[in-house]
């Protein structure tokens, strides 16, 4: 299942997917269902573990968002290595690990596991160039 580079990104898809799900349950304990069911013009702050599940998603995303580009690049490109390999595997990794840390306030572990994924984007666009 971590067997190739265009599987994590699937991977990765489908966690950014379930985080949704967790994000969308945790906002139902604290906002009443008109309000979710509005078009949201009124801007309401979610707290606790709620918060920082919307938070934990948004990084998720951006983080979607400059990962995917590279190893799309490097598909095209046909280059895939040993390294991409491993670069996307810590990423997964890095990343699945944030989520937990994030939303039970790992402070220093959630900075290290971002740290970690974000250090293997990089070196993926760098592979990629």
């Amino acid at each position: 299942m971590f067997s190739s580079e265009l599987n994590i990104l699937g991977l990765y898809g489908l966690f950014v997917c379930l985080t949704i799900v967790a994000q969308s349950s945790g906002a139902m304990t604290q906002l009443d269902m008109g309000y979710l069911l509005s078009s949201r013009d009124e801007r309401r702050t979610l707290e606790g573990m709620a918060g920082r599940l919307e938070r934990a998603l948004n990084n998720a995303v951006t983080a979607m968002a400059l990962f995917a580009p590279a190893v799309l690049i490097l598909a095209v490109k046909e280059a895939f290595t040993p390294t991409s390999l491993m670069l996307c595997q810590a990423f997964l990794v890095a990343r699945v690990l944030y989520l937990p840390a994030y939303v039970f306030g790992l402070t220093g572990f959630r900075s290290l596991v971002w740290l970690v994924g974000f250090a293997a984007t990089i070196a993926l666009y760098l592979l990629a160039l």
